[in-house]
C-alpha cells in the first residue's frame, strides 16, 4: 500500500460512540455520481459494479507496473435536495461513491480500464467513472455498527451533537466509509465511519 493510502486507512479507524476530528488531506478517488435510494435500487448498484470493476482493473495494471496497493473501501457522499427530514425522501438522495487510488493514477487510465472492464462484462455506469481530486479537509467521524440507513440515525445525530458542542459547525456533505462487504457481512456486524466536514463556528 503506497504511504498515501496508508494515511487514509490510518483515518478510518474510527471508535464507536466516540466521535473525534481528524483531517483528512487531499486525495484522488475514483467516483461516479447517482441519484435515488441505494436499497434495491438498480441505479445504485449498477453504478457500484463499475467503479469496484474499474478499481480493480487499476489494481491489476499497476501490480504489473511494480505498485502494490489493495482495493480501498467503498466511500459515499450524501445530499438531498430535499429540505427537512432526508431521512424521509430517499428517492430524492444524491450520492457520490468512491474509491481511493494512489498517485499513479490518471483519467487516461481510468478511460482504459473502464474500457477493458465493458467488453468482459457491458455496464453502462462505466462511462460514467471518473478520477478526481477531493479535498476534504478538517472532519468530525465516529464509528457506527449495525445496518445503514435509518439504523444509522442515532449515531449521525451523536456525531452532530459532538459537532455543536465542539464549537464547530458542518460543511459540504454527510461521508460514509463501508469497511464491510455488506453481501458477506451480517447487518449487526457492519462497519461504517460516519464523516462530516466542519468548520470553527
Amino acid at each position: 500500500m503506497t504511504d498515501a493510502l496508508a494515511e487514509l486507512a490510518r483515518l478510518q479507524r474510527a471508535t464507536a460512540g466516540h466521535p473525534e476530528i481528524v483531517d483528512v488531506p487531499d486525495h484522488g478517488f475514483l467516483m461516479i455520481d447517482g441519484v435515488g435510494d441505494p436499497a434495491g435500487g438498480a441505479a445504485y448498484t449498477e453504478a457500484v459494479e463499475a467503479l469496484y470493476a474499474v478499481a480493480y482493473g487499476v489494481r491489476f495494471h499497476l501490480k504489473r507496473e511494480g505498485i502494490e496497493f489493495k482495493v480501498m473501501p467503498l466511500e459515499g457522499r450524501w445530499g438531498s435536495d430535499v429540505p427537512g427530514d432526508v431521512w424521509a425522501s430517499r428517492d430524492r438522495w444524491q450520492w457520490t461513491m468512491m474509491i481511493a487510488q494512489p498517485e499513479p493514477v490518471t483519467a487516461a487510465l481510468v478511460e482504459s480500464m473502464a474500457a477493458t472492464a465493458a467488453k468482459r462484462r457491458p455496464n453502462p455506469s462505466l462511462s460514467r467513472v471518473r478520477v478526481e481530486r477531493f479535498a476534504e479537509g478538517r472532519c468530525a467521524q465516529l464509528l457506527h455498527l449495525g445496518p445503514y440507513g435509518e439504523a444509522e440515525r442515532p449515531s449521525v445525530e451523536v456525531l452532530h451533537r459532538f459537532i455543536g458542542e465542539s464549537g464547530l459547525v458542518e460543511r459540504g456533505q454527510h461521508h460514509e466509509i463501508y469497511l464491510n462487504d455488506p453481501r458477506r457481512t451480517a447487518p449487526e456486524r457492519l462497519r461504517t465511519v460516519l464523516r462530516h466536514p466542519v468548520t470553527q463556528a
